[in-house]
């Protein structure tokens, strides 16, 4: 039986003072199978080499992020269909990461604009998205990087619509930003936008740092 190679295929996360949403990071291939055409950062298992390691080669090597860019990386889910991948079996491991503001040439696309990608990508952004959706404001180390340390009540109206695809209501969202451990509403406001009133301001503890 053919032995499997274990590739990293990484979901690139930014989410910037600019952005309106959670954008992921493609890029075209260099090299067969599908040269030239869009994908996720992805690299082959180095022997020895940690998961959280050859994530952040892939980052830097397929999208140009440089080293102290790359923020938190974790785990989502392994695919294993056989035929994934024309060159023979490989499973492969879906990480996500989150990536500070930098200049670099790689694509950044909301979920809702992703476009067709190599091997299986397409699927392993759905697949994650759900994930992901389901991490955020439960997960601590996901959330801190995307949200960051404190964030206004937009930007977290903002990550929820983009992983969620919907809008959430402003009540549960307000219940589940308060149920979060270390978490507080703080006093101050800010103002985001030209037109309306100015957004809650959250912040976690900086004993939860």
């Amino acid at each position: 039986m053919e032995q499997s190679v274990v590739s990293i295929d990484v979901v690139t996360l930014r989410c910037w003072a600019a952005d309106s949403g959670v954008l992921i990071g493609i890029a075209p291939r260099e090299f067969e199978p599908f040269t030239g055409e869009l994908a996720l950062p992805g690299v082959l298992l180095g022997r020895g080499e940690r998961l959280v390691d050859a994530a952040r080669r892939a980052v830097r090597t397929k999208l140009g992020v440089p080293t102290e860019a790359i923020g938190a990386v974790g785990q989502l889910v392994t695919f294993d269909e056989p035929h994934r991948d024309p060159r023979g079996p490989t499973l492969a491991i879906a990480m996500w990461a989150v990536v500070a503001q930098h200049e670099g040439p790689a694509d950044w696309v909301g979920f809702d604009e992703v476009p067709p990608l190599a091997f299986d990508h397409n699927r392993i952004v759905d697949t994650s998205r759900a994930l992901l959706a389901g991490l955020l404001w439960k997960d601590a180390t996901l959330t801190r990087a995307l949200a960051g340390t404190e964030f206004p009540a937009t930007r977290a109206v903002d990550l929820s619509t983009s992983l969620h695809g919907a809008r959430p209501d402003p009540a549960n969202l307000n219940r589940t930003l308060a149920a979060i451990p270390g978490l507080c509403r703080t006093g101050e406001r800010r103002r985001v936008k030209a037109t309306g009133r100015p957004a809650v301001v959250w912040a976690f503890d900086v004993d939860e740092d």
